[in-house]
């Protein structure tokens, strides 16, 4: 049984990598093994099929049922055992995901902590020279630093980043580190605890920005289904305004369908399902025939869901998103049925 996963290099004093950028290599890496262990597993319901000799594979699966168990450790047989003891657990993306890529940025912050550690003499010796050579260790040295954010810190030092520090902003924050933690004792468990923060958003942001999109437009690929994504046109025209949905089926010249995906909390549920029906509204009142595809991840309440399938011709859970882009794919080739609502909205002059 593998013990590491595999090309995955150890981190090492002399890597030029940010945080982010490890976070990112991550995330890709681990999106692609959960897209290919869904496939096998057809959605993770024949876990019998997967590969759980690999451990981002067992990682996927432990972390994605809330097993309880340590993937690392945990033989295949205990994981399908437990599998199977817990059948009614339904299978969640996020955790399968992430719980791999915090693993590799842990590791990742480990090792920067240990140059740290280095380059200043056990946590003891902060000058500019060293500073300013070492930007990748620039998360710890605002910590140290005591700034809570990088917007205070570029108020009081000027601009500094992981890829790059001035010179005078180093000489800053040197000072600063050194009058803040004369006498103390920094340790590494100090250093990592101090991050902590820093990794749990990095990974939150590609969640957002990578993970929930990138299973959507595999499934959409999959099928078949031409689409372009925000970033490659320019507008959906709506009723009261052009904006961009996160998919447009096929492209914005013809549109037949939009994906909007999103995730929430049962918090924030009742102001982003407003958010979502007003895009909808604007867009399919423009456009005859759109079909409007809700995906969902998170804990939404059941009264937004339910108030968005009136708008939304498909509200659907990211986990069956291939079942999403076969209904999609259906309609673009005439199936008519797959519509649900047809929005007559229209703004004109009073006279």
């Amino acid at each position: 049984m593998a013990d590491e996963l595999e090309d995955q290099p150890a981190p090492t004093e002399e890597t030029s990598e940010t945080l982010s950028a490890v976070a990112f290599a991550s995330m890709e890496r681990f999106i692609a093994a959960y897209l290919a262990l869904s496939k096998v597993t057809v959605g993770f319901t024949t876990l019998a099929k997967a590969d759980l000799s690999k451990l981002e594979n067992r990682l996927i699966v432990v972390h994605g049922l809330t097993l309880g168990l340590d993937a690392e450790k945990a033989t295949p047989e205990e994981i399908l055992r437990e599998a199977t003891r817990m059948s009614a657990v339904s299978f969640d993306t996020e955790p399968a995901i992430t719980a791999g890529v915090y693993r590799d940025l842990r590791a990742y912050a480990m090792g920067l902590v240990e140059r740290l550690n280095e380059v200043t003499n056990g946590f003891t010796i902060f000058s500019a020279d060293v500073i300013s050579a070492n930007s990748k260790l620039l998360p710890f040295l605002q910590k140290l630093a005591g700034f809570r954010s990088k917007s205070e810190m570029k108020w009081a030092v000027g601009n500094a980043s992981d890829h790059a520090i001035p010179a005078a902003s180093a000489q800053k924050l040197a000072d600063l580190i050194t009058r803040i933690n004369r006498g103390r004792t920094i340790s590494r468990n100090v250093m990592l605890e101090s991050v902590e923060p820093t990794l749990e958003g990095i990974v939150r942001d590609l969640v957002g920005k990578v993970l929930l999109e990138s299973v959507v437009a595999d499934a959409l690929a999959s099928e078949g289904v031409t689409f372009v994504r925000e970033k490659e046109y320019e507008s959906l025209r709506g009723v009261v305004y052009d904006f961009r949905a996160d998919f447009l089926i096929p492209d914005a010249a013809s549109p037949k369908a939009f994906i909007e995906v999103r995730k929430s909390s049962t918090r924030h549920a009742s102001l982003y399902a407003k958010d979502k029906m007003f895009s909808a509204i604007n867009w399919k009142g423009r456009n005859k025939d759109l079909l409007a595809v809700l995906i969902v991840e998170g804990p939404w309440t059941r009264e937004t869901l339910t108030v968005m399938a009136r708008v939304f011709d498909y509200v659907m859970p990211l986990s069956r998103s291939a079942e999403t882009a076969a209904a999609i794919k259906a309609y673009v080739n005439g199936d008519k049925s797959k519509l649900k609502w047809l929005i007559q909205f229209s703004i004109g002059p009073a006279s």
